[in-house]
């Protein structure tokens, strides 16, 4: 972000939301997780579900912030198209990336979206919006998006003649778009969460944040941004009851409540560190100033130690979880939140050394 006076509570969400990221992400055993770090199984809402969503609300105000005082021109475009394909080339290698695995039977089998795709698209798409459209406009195709995915996945027919469904079955649009299209390459064999169909309403996700950065825009008071929170929560839950809650296929009220939740704690935030001024927080700020490079590294450097093994019964990581943690003597849930917790510090030590040393990579 470029402004002349920069927002730190926006730097500190963001650190933030990829230090989470990469808590749930790193537990010691998949099979011991403590209920809030993992996904709700389809339809509701944990505190883990609010992490993409929040990452994508930040794009959106990054996006406001970067482009705000940029020409409308074809190098412009050409920036945006080049970081587009950075993200999306970068999520592709680690889908693709296999070390020591069957390169030849993975190709088949791989899957094609992913977080850093999403992204990518979606910071595509909302940049070209952000720089084509007013607020007004910006508003109005949000609302449209919103909407029309709603009518779409709730009451147009299958071709095979099918009622459509919210549900995780083949007569979910979301579902079955990604099963005509991705066939093997998606993450579950029935559905994929960051699926084709379901990135529409996650660039309202980032849209919302474009609204908001317009808000924040040159330190506004803190009411606007409250009555927006609690705007965007009372229609999200209001919505759910007729379109529920779902990260999985993106839906409408999820967009709702996500931007509401991320909009309130934001507020708070920038309560405290911007507008009081106390000093608070900055750890997060350190890993947010590199947040796609911390991110990217965490999940390659996770599945080589996934993929490598040490003898017939451990990959690096289970020998150091089993090692080091003890899941045998104290409770296995706990074991597992440890191991995750240390690789959190590890990646924020190194998000504080990057910024010490003034490096600064940007994708």
């Amino acid at each position: 972000m470029a402004t002349s006076k920069r927002i730190a509570s926006v730097d500190i969400l963001r650190g933030l939301t990829i230090v989470a990221m990469i808590l749930v992400n790193t537990p010691g055993d998949w099979g011991y997780v403590y209920a809030p770090l993992l996904h709700a199984t389809w339809h509701g809402l944990t505190p883990t579900d609010l992490i993409f969503p929040f990452f994508l609300y930040i794009v959106g105000i990054s996006i406001y912030y970067a482009y705000k005082n940029k020409a409308n021109s074809r190098d412009t475009y050409k920036k945006i198209g080049i970081r587009s394909l950075k993200l999306i080339g970068l999520g592709l290698f680690l889908n693709v990336f296999t070390p020591l695995f069957p390169f030849v039977e993975h190709m088949e089998t791989f899957r094609i979206p992913g977080v850093l795709q999403r992204i990518g698209i979606v910071f595509f798409i909302v940049s070209i919006i952000y720089l084509n459209c007013n607020w007004k406009q910006i508003l109005a195709i949000c609302l449209t998006i919103l909407l029309g995915y709603y009518l779409f996945l709730g009451f147009v027919p299958l071709p095979n003649g099918a009622l459509p469904t919210f549900n995780r079955a083949e007569n979910n649009w979301a579902n079955y778009i990604d099963l005509q299209l991705l066939g093997n390459h998606m993450w579950q064999p029935d559905y994929d969460p960051e699926g084709i169909l379901s990135t529409i309403p996650s660039v309202a996700s980032c849209l919302i944040g474009v609204l908001i950065a317009k808000v924040l825009d040159g330190l506004a008071p803190l009411k606007p941004l409250l009555i927006t929170a609690f705007a965007l929560l009372i229609s999200g839950y209001g919505f759910s009851l007729i379109f529920p809650i779902n990260k999985a296929i993106w839906s409408s009220s999820f967009v709702l409540v996500t931007s509401g939740w991320g909009t309130l704690i934001l507020a708070v935030i920038y309560y405290f560190r911007d507008i009081k001024e106390y000093q608070f927080g900055s750890i997060f700020k350190y890993v947010g100033t590199n947040a796609i490079t911390i991110y990217f590294l965490s999940s390659f450097i996770s599945k080589c130690m996934y993929s490598i093994k040490l003898g017939e019964n451990h990959n690096i990581h289970s020998w150091l979880y089993q090692s080091l943690f003890f899941p045998e003597l104290i409770s296995a849930k706990l074991a597992s939140l440890l191991y995750a917790l240390v690789v959190v510090a590890f990646y924020v030590l190194l998000g504080y050394i990057m910024f010490q040393k003034k490096i600064f990579i940007k994708v």
